[in-house]
């Protein structure tokens, strides 16, 4: 398998919060403030999006997406770090032992 595979496969596992491998959700100040059904919402959203197509997927790693949720157009991506830290970005996103994933779910007008 290569990188990009790797790096695809742990970001999805890693969205679907299957525990498997080390990171954390952010979610901005506009998304609280949604309300807490409008965030669990949301979660379930990023958790099951599978809308990815060559303009918002450019690099095939499943690290980016968008959608509307009650006419508010959310965002969310992901980053990598070499630890839980979050000082340093990860040289090797498709190691699980080498990186750790922050996702972060925003309003698009927070982007």
């Amino acid at each position: 398998m290569d990188n990009t595979a790797k790096v695809r496969e742990l970001n999805d596992s890693f969205r679907k919060d299957e525990g498997r491998y080390p990171g954390r959700w952010i979610f901005t100040v506009g998304i609280r403030a949604l309300g807490e059904q409008a965030v669990t919402d949301i979660q379930l959203k990023v958790m099951y999006f599978n809308s990815f197509t060559e303009d918002n997927d450019p690099y095939e790693e499943h690290d980016f997406g968008s959608f509307t949720y009650d006419r508010q157009k959310i965002f969310w991506k992901i980053d990598y770090y070499s630890d839980a830290k979050m000082e340093w970005g990860s040289e090797a996103p498709h190691d699980p032992k080498k990186s750790y994933r922050v996702l972060t779910v925003m309003l698009a007008e927070e982007y």
